[in-house]
This record gives C-alpha cells, sequence and structure tokens, in this order.
C-alpha cells in the first residue's frame, strides 16, 4: 500500500493500514519544513510517535538494512518517503508499479489529479483512492480512470482490478458532526437515496420494553463521564461500548444504553435556488406590503362591481372604466349621474393611496435584490440555532448538512473569503465576520440562546477558546469540538463533562472519521460511511458475498458475528435484470431491510453490513489469504 499526503489524514491512514489491516505501507510526506503544521497540542505526540518509529526502524535496520530512498522509519510495516510533489519518479521510487493500492490525500484536488492520472499509467491494475473535495469532478474523473484501467488491462469488464474510488473527509465527517448537534439525532450514514440514523436510546425503565430499529449498533459504556476506549480503539474494556452486541448481550445489558439504527427520510422544505442573489417571490416585500396591496385589489374589485351595478356595464367594461379613473386618465363624470361621478371620486382616491403603495413595493424589491447578495445578519428574536464556526471544507459541508434539515444556523468565519461564504450567501444563512476569540462575536451570533455550538475552525486552541467562553456564557449549551489529537481531545472531553456533567460535550476528529472510510476503499471495499460510538468507530460497507466463507452458503444469523460484523440489507435488483454485461448494463438496485435470519446468503449477492474496523479486516484478511495461493 502507498499513501501520499500532506497532513494528518495521510499519517492517520497509514497508521489505520499498518494496525488494523496488517499491511505494507509506503507513507510519501513532503519534507519537514514545508508539512502542514500540526496544531499545538498534537506536535508533543506526533514527535514521540516519530521517536518510537526511528527506534522501530533502526532496530529493522540492523537485521534487514536501511529502507531504499527511506529518509524514516514506520516500524517494521513499512517506509517513509520525502517529497515536494508526487512526480512520477517519487511514485516510481515509492513503488507503485508493484503495489496493490493507491491513496491520494493532498489537500490540494489538482495534486491528487495529476498524480492519479500518472499512477494509472505506471500501474493499469493499481486499486486508487483518491481525496477531492468537488463531487462533480470526482464522479468524472472516477469514470476516467475506470475507463482507462480497462482499456488498459484489454478492454474486458473483468481483465482487471484497476478500480478508482474517489471520497472527500468532509463528506465522510459532514454528516456525524451536524448530527450530534441534534436533538434525538447523534450519528447519520448518506446513502444513494438513503438516510440511516443511529439514535442514542437511554437505558429502558422497568417493565418498557426499548425499540431496537432495524437493529442494535452498540451497548453505550456503563459510566458516560469516563467513556473506556476514548482514544479509539477497538477493545470494549470492562465498561466500554460494545459494538454489534447479539440479542442476548442486549437482553443482559441492564442501566446501559444503547444506539439503535433507523432508517430515515429527508422531508423538510427544499433548499433555495442555487442561483446566487434571486430570492423568492414571497421574499420581496414585507408582509405588511403585501397586505395594503391585497387591500388595494380588493378596492378596485368592489369599485369595478359598484359601476357594474349603477351603470349596467358588462364586467370587463366596467373594470376598464373603473382602471382608467383610478390612474386619473379618464374623462370626468360631470354629465352623468350621482352615482357616476361618486364612484370616479372614490377611484380617484383610491389611485392616490396607490402611489405611495407601488413606490414603497419598488424600494423594498431594490432592497431585497441588494440584500441577497450580501451576507444577512442574525435575526433579532433568533434562538434555538445551531451557532457554526468556521466556513472551511469541513463547515461548509456542515452548512449544507444543516440547512437541508431546516436547522436554523449562526456562522462565523474570520476570513470574508473564506471557502464557504458563496455557500452561505446561496443559502441565505446569517453570518457573523469576526475573531471568534475577540469579545463580542459569539454575542453577535446570539450564542446565549443557542441551541448548540460546532467549533469546526482548524485550530484546536481556537475551538478549545470558543467553547469554554460560550460554557461561560450558558453552563448547559450542547457543544460539539472538532480536534486533531485524540489524546488532548480526550482530556478536553473528560475535563469537560466533569465541569458542566448536565450538558452535552462531544469531541470529534475529521481524520479519525475519515481515516476508516479511505482505508476500507484501499482494501476494496465500497464503504457507505462510517458512524462514531463515542470515540470509536462502525463503518457500513457493501460487501460481495462471493469468496468470503463467512458469509457465502450461510443464513443472515449464522453469518451475524457479534463484535465484529453484522448483515443488515440485501440489494435487490429493482426492475429486473441488466441488459449487458459491460459498465453500460449497471442495474438499478434497491436494499431490502429486515432481511429474516432463516435467509441464506449466494455467492451472486450484495449486501450492506455494519462492522468493526477488525471485523472488516478479518473478511477481508481471510479473503486475500484463499486467493493468495492462486
Amino acid at each position: 500500500m502507498v499513501v501520499c499526503g500532506d497532513d494528518g489524514l495521510a499519517h492517520r491512514l497509514a497508521a489505520e493500514l499498518r494496525g488494523v489491516y496488517r499491511e505494507q505501507v509506503t507513507l510519501v510526506v513532503p519534507p519537514s519544513g514545508r508539512r502542514v503544521r500540526q496544531p499545538v497540542v498534537g506536535r508533543a505526540r506526533a514527535a514521540s510517535a516519530a521517536l518510537r518509529d526511528m527506534v522501530n526502524a533502526a532496530v529493522n535496520r540492523t537485521g534487514n538494512g536501511d529502507a531504499t530512498g527511506g529518509t524514516g522509519g514506520l516500524g517494521g510495516s513499512g517506509r517513509e518517503l520525502e517529497a515536494t510533489e508526487p512526480t512520477e519518479d517519487v511514485l516510481a521510487d515509492a513503488g507503485v508499479e508493484r503495489a496493490t493500492a493507491l491513496a491520494l490525500v493532498y489537500d490540494d484536488d489538482e495534486t491528487n489529479i495529476r498524480a492519479a492520472l500518472t499512477a494509472r499509467r505506471l500501474n493499469p491494475r493499481l486499486r486508487l483512492v483518491l481525496r477531492l473535495y468537488n463531487r462533480r469532478l470526482g464522479q468524472h474523473i472516477e469514470a476516467l480512470l475506470d475507463q482507462s484501467a480497462t482499456l488498459a488491462s484489454g478492454g474486458g469488464p473483468g481483465s482487471g482490478s484497476g478500480s478508482t474510488t474517489v471520497l472527500s473527509d468532509a463528506d465522510t465527517a459532514a454528516p456525524a458532526l451536524a448530527a450530534t448537534a441534534l436533538v434525538g439525532t447523534s450519528k447519520v450514514v448518506e446513502t444513494d437515496g438513503l438516510l440511516l440514523r443511529a439514535v442514542e436510546r437511554h437505558p429502558p425503565r422497568p417493565g418498557e420494553v426499548a425499540d431496537p430499529g432495524l437493529c442494535t449498533l452498540a451497548l453505550l459504556s456503563a459510566t458516560s463521564n469516563d467513556p473506556a476506549g476514548a482514544d479509539g480503539s477497538e477493545d470494549s474494556g470492562e465498561h466500554g461500548p460494545q459494538l454489534l452486541p447479539d440479542a442476548a448481550a442486549v437482553r443482559a445489558a441492564t442501566g446501559r444504553g444503547t444506539v439503535a439504527l433507523e432508517q430515515v427520510s429527508y422531508s423538510g422544505p427544499p433548499l433555495p435556488s442555487g442561483r446566487a442573489g434571486v430570492p423568492a417571490f414571497g421574499e420581496l416585500f414585507s408582509r405588511r406590503l403585501r397586505w395594503s396591496l391585497a387591500g388595494l385589489a380588493a378596492c378596485v374589485v368592489a369599485l369595478a362591481v359598484a359601476l357594474m351595478v349603477v351603470t349596467g356595464d358588462h364586467p370587463l367594461h366596467a373594470t376598464y372604466v373603473t382602471l382608467l379613473d383610478l390612474f386619473s386618465i379618464n374623462e370626468p363624470a360631470h354629465n352623468k349621474d350621482t352615482g357616476r361621478q361618486i364612484l370616479q371620486l372614490l377611484s380617484g382616491f383610491v389611485g392616490l393611496l396607490l402611489l405611495p403603495v407601488l413606490l414603497a413595493a419598488v424600494l423594498e424589491a431594490l432592497g431585497t435584490f441588494r440584500s441577497a447578495s450580501a451576507l444577512r445578519k442574525p435575526p433579532r428574536g433568533l434562538g434555538g440555532h445551531v451557532v457554526l464556526l468556521g466556513l472551511g471544507k469541513i463547515g461548509t459541508r456542515v452548512l449544507t448538512r444543516l440547512r437541508e434539515m431546516d436547522i436554523p444556523v449562526v456562522c462565523v468565519e474570520a476570513d470574508p473569503e473564506a471557502r464557504g461564504m458563496a455557500t452561505a450567501r446561496r443559502l441565505r444563512v446569517p453570518v457573523v465576520l469576526g475573531d471568534v476569540t475577540q469579545e463580542g462575536v459569539l454575542e453577535a451570533a446570539k450564542i446565549h440562546r443557542a441551541h448548540s455550538l460546532l467549533a469546526l475552525t482548524s485550530v484546536d486552541t481556537t475551538n478549545l477558546e470558543a467553547v469554554l467562553y460560550a460554557r461561560s456564557v450558558r453552563s448547559r449549551l450542547r457543544v460539539v469540538l472538532r480536534l486533531y489529537d485524540d489524546d488532548f481531545a480526550t482530556a478536553v472531553y473528560r475535563t469537560l463533562r466533569a465541569a458542566h456533567p448536565f450538558a452535552l460535550t462531544r469531541s470529534r476528529s475529521v481524520t479519525h472519521l475519515a481515516a476508516p472510510s479511505f482505508a476500507g476503499a484501499m482494501m476494496g471495499r465500497q464503504i457507505l460511511g462510517a458512524i462514531p460510538v463515542e470515540r470509536r468507530v462502525l463503518l457500513f460497507a457493501a460487501v460481495e458475498v462471493a469468496g468470503h466463507p463467512q458469509l457465502e452458503g450461510k443464513t443472515v444469523g449464522e453469518a451475524f458475528r457479534a463484535g465484529a460484523w453484522r448483515v443488515l440489507a440485501l440489494e435487490v435488483p429493482d426492475g429486473g435484470r441488466a441488459g449487458g454485461a459491460g459498465a453500460e448494463g449497471a442495474r438499478e438496485s434497491r436494499l431490502v431491510w429486515e432481511l429474516p435470519d432463516t435467509y441464506v446468503l449466494r455467492g451472486s449477492d450484495r449486501v450492506v453490513l455494519a462492522a468493526t474496523r477488525r471485523g472488516l479486516a478479518e473478511l477481508l484478511g481471510r479473503r486475500v489469504r484463499q486467493q493468495s495461493p492462486g
């Protein structure tokens, strides 16, 4: 396995592949002076890890010699190369021509695409995993690289194993970060046309039967204030969360909360129009002005009806004459009867009232169009909203997710040219420009009336300072922190929970949430998403049953292994089989949930399962060992 990157995701991904999947990993990173600077709180841990790796590498060199081109050790399961960019020479030196998979996780999309094109030319059978923020571009690049691999391998659909998977760390982490800030929802996983929600439920009362939903994913820690395994390890421990428990364990667990899986669909209002600066018609005029226009229209109708009664004219002609009188362009009715004269005077009076209303309508419309292209300010009476700090890659995705759920949001951003400012304007979300560490910025975001705070800037100390200040303003405020370092996150979590036991506190790391998905994709699995359980991770993957002796030929009940994996759904054709065997013969399918335990899994089936990281590694490891002799 080859991993190329310039930030914490590359290191965490390499550690995931080495520690969970036991793979040989070559890590390509920029020189020390050009790497992305880690947060202050994470450098001590990184230095100790680097020292440990150097010691391991020194021990290995005594028997095996130094790694070619390596400038730093990765223990006994790989090597580390330093290169400014992933050029063709660098990729060749990293062993791409002989590698099974390559992950390109640079923060720059162009760098990843350029390196992917080069790697595909060097090794058409290479499994590629790209980190791209631009989702639409990622779809085109994925199709292009897959087509190139197919043609280079002989043109047949099964001639090569070179596949391409495009992932985004922002998309992987955004649903979990957004859901943590909502009432009744803690974690979500999104697939094409499907939204799964993992709900934390309190222990049932005596005599009460808890609803398991689609299934019970986990049993929470016995002591929520000091969760075991907060460092993200898979070992549950005595009081830590128990992942994927069986029915007997769920019945025996008394006094422990559960995480249940539910299938939900979004039923809120649609997103605003994608054309920036064009508000909806109902937002052009204020409510008072709309009522004024409606009143004038009613007066015109009443005058037209009265004129029709008095003169006996046709309704259309009576309306026409009334409008002429309204705009004072009709001849005076001095030779008409008294009723006609009174109606003409009333029409002229209504016309005088119409002039200021029309002027107000024009001014309001112009003001609405001007404010639509500008940043909105938080409304005066706003409350119960989510305060989002940071509009970078992660913050922008979380903002979009919250608005899709129709959650009111107020953003705080120090950079007026940040990536997510255009999205905030398009979604018409209030934004407070300013440094969150400065006094008065959080107050302008109405933090004292907010429901929750999402601190998602790229600096740990900024997030921590904002949370501490927000808690001083409102002690029971729900807070979610984005923290890079796991040890620091655990310490912050425990301290905040001890200081504010009645408030919800969660610490999340984007790389911690994204690395399992990237690692699973490198191993050849279609990872649908990841759900954090305290500080552990459950993976949701689509797996072909063929080639897995733990699944093939067994019933759903027999295939379930507590603490490792569980079959959740079966993919079945929707509307018949495909018309062809090639890429154009892809079938449309749907997922069947609540499978009976007696259903026998066949080799042609494709299932969706929930698995721990080690459970998914075990499924893959047995398959690899089975195929290795051939």
